[in-house]
């Protein structure tokens, strides 16, 4: 104990160091731990049958995305008992503790990884679930739980309170990022293989230094030389530098994102009446500019909405924003029960009016000239010029409606507007020509007029023939300049068409 006493009078706390030394320290009985934390702490038969059954629950929780299950795996899990034995080791300089722990440890993760691994390889469910996602992002907040869950854990050792060590493991949550980084081992989805790793080992190091810690505390290493405990002082506060920094910013980007997500929708609800309410919202963060994608249920159509909202948002986020807002109109009732309703999927009948208002708003018209065929799940709209819109643009209108109705054939027919420039890279369509004669394509079977491709050298001009997968009645090809352009073939009754 002369460390301690050291330690304790150089604070000038004589009577704490009295009272600590008599009423905690001295109250331990040291053989029954050491005991008690090696049978917890090694390899055995039940060890391993215990970590085989926790990561197949842990596992199928996951992929049910089901807590109920997943704190099943919890709470049969036996990994909490090698990190805290490997946290005594480290604080008594125990070579061989330290090696039996590792071992346990190196095992059980390659068992709980292995089988988890295999499960998801045999089942039909391989998608990332809202269990598998939250396991994937561990911030500052991720290693003060593990911190806390690490004394709590070592206390209850010491103490000898084993019912508080299944609230530890609770909270700690070991076995299911094991689970989450077999998800990704066998899907090949290496962000959330990563993530899940990271959450492990914070869990891991921060437990195991935090039992050492308090292993220290209440005597366990006091013969321990100053030099040795300048040493663990040393490499505990490495490690949580190296963690804490890390997570402390994947804590403030969290933070941020939390902030966006409220700022954009509240910017989103205000360009639209007390009666309308958000269905969903959906904002990349990692995209450049910041891409937003809203669906509001609104009794009235707003046609500047997204050019509003987008600029709002521009101002109020300080970065560039891309928006995509789909306005769903719903009765000018309760708000909630128009919530409820969408939530539930149109009613019969219902779809068609939804699809022409969608149609109505991209395309700039009326409603009522929006044609739909509800039998056949069809739509079509002649849209007017709009601003300084190209073919792509509204090429892009008619696609974003598509990808909202997938159970629809949605056409969009656009103006008479100058076909796209086509650019190549020596002889070959770059990306931007590769793009321009798809958009040009689009617009003739939506238009159905031909296409004249005028000027280049004939292997180009056959180049951009064979792209455009046009039938051949409906291309020409002419000798003109040294630039390649495409333009309309116009009958006389479409040139006078409006």
């Amino acid at each position: 104990m002369k460390a301690w006493r050291r330690f304790f009078s150089s604070q000038g706390t004589g009577l704490l160091e009295r009272w600590w030394l008599r009423e905690v320290v001295g109250t331990v009985d040291y053989a029954d731990v050491v005991d008690r934390v090696r049978a917890e702490g090694g390899w055995n038969g039940h060890y391993a049958f215990m970590t085989l059954m926790s990561g197949g629950i842990a596992i199928l929780g996951l992929l049910l995305s089901s807590p109920a299950v997943v704190i099943g795996a919890m709470l049969i899990s036996p990994l909490m008992g090698p990190i805290v034995a490997l946290g005594f080791g480290l604080a008594t300089f125990d070579s061989e503790e330290v090696y039996h722990s590792l071992v346990a440890l190196g095992l059980g993760i390659v068992l709980a990884v292995g089988f988890s691994a295999l499960i998801v390889v045999l089942s039909p469910l391989q998608t990332v679930t809202a269990e598998i996602a939250a396991r994937t992002r561990p911030n500052f907040f991720d290693l003060l739980v593990a911190l806390f869950s690490g004394l709590a854990g070592a206390y209850a050792m010491v103490r000898g309170r084993h019912g508080a060590i299944v609230g530890v493991a609770i909270a700690t949550a070991l076995m299911p990022p094991l689970a989450t980084i077999g998800f990704g081992l066998a899907t090949g989805n290496g962000t959330v293989f990563a993530g899940a790793g990271l959450l492990f080992l914070t869990n891991l190091m921060v437990i195991a230094l935090a039992a050492a810690i308090m292993a220290r505390l209440y005597g366990f290493g006091h013969t321990l030389s100053p030099q040795q405990t300048r040493l663990q002082a040393t490499l505990i506060m490495i490690v949580f530098l190296a963690l804490g920094v890390p997570l402390g910013l994947a804590l403030k980007q969290i933070a941020w994102e939390a902030v966006t997500s409220r700022q954009t929708g509240e910017i989103v609800a205000g360009q639209f009446g007390r009666d309308a309410r958000i269905s969903d919202l959906q904002i990349d963060y990692e995209a450049r500019p910041l891409a937003i994608t809203a669906t509001v249920l609104t009794p009235a159509l707003v046609k500047d909405a997204e050019r509003s909202a987008a600029a709002a948002l521009t101002r109020s986020l300080g970065q560039p924003v891309r928006l995509e807002i789909d306005q769903l109109r719903v009765g000018s009732g309760d708000a909630e029960t128009n919530q409820v309703a969408a939530a539930r999927g149109p009613a019969p009948g219902l779809a068609g009016e939804r699809v022409a208002d969608k149609l109505a708003l991209v395309s700039g018209v009326d409603r009522e000239k929006v044609l739909v065929d509800p039998e056949r799940r069809r739509a079509l709209v002649r849209a007017v010029r709009i601003g300084t819109a190209d073919l792509a643009t509204y090429r892009e209108l008619e696609a974003r409606v598509a990808r909202t109705e997938p159970n629809w054939t949605v056409e969009l027919v656009p103006p008479a507007l100058d076909l796209p420039a086509v650019t190549f890279d020596k002889d070959e369509l770059d990306a931007a020509g590769r793009e321009a004669v798809a958009t040009a394509a689009w617009a003739a079977r939506r238009r159905d007029l031909a296409l004249d491709i005028v000027g280049g050298n004939p292997a180009r001009r056959a180049k951009v023939a064979a792209a455009l997968g046009l039938p051949e009645e409906s291309v020409r090809m002419a000798a003109g300049g040294a630039r390649l352009e495409l333009q309309w073939v116009v009958t006389p009754g479409e040139r006078a068409r409006p």
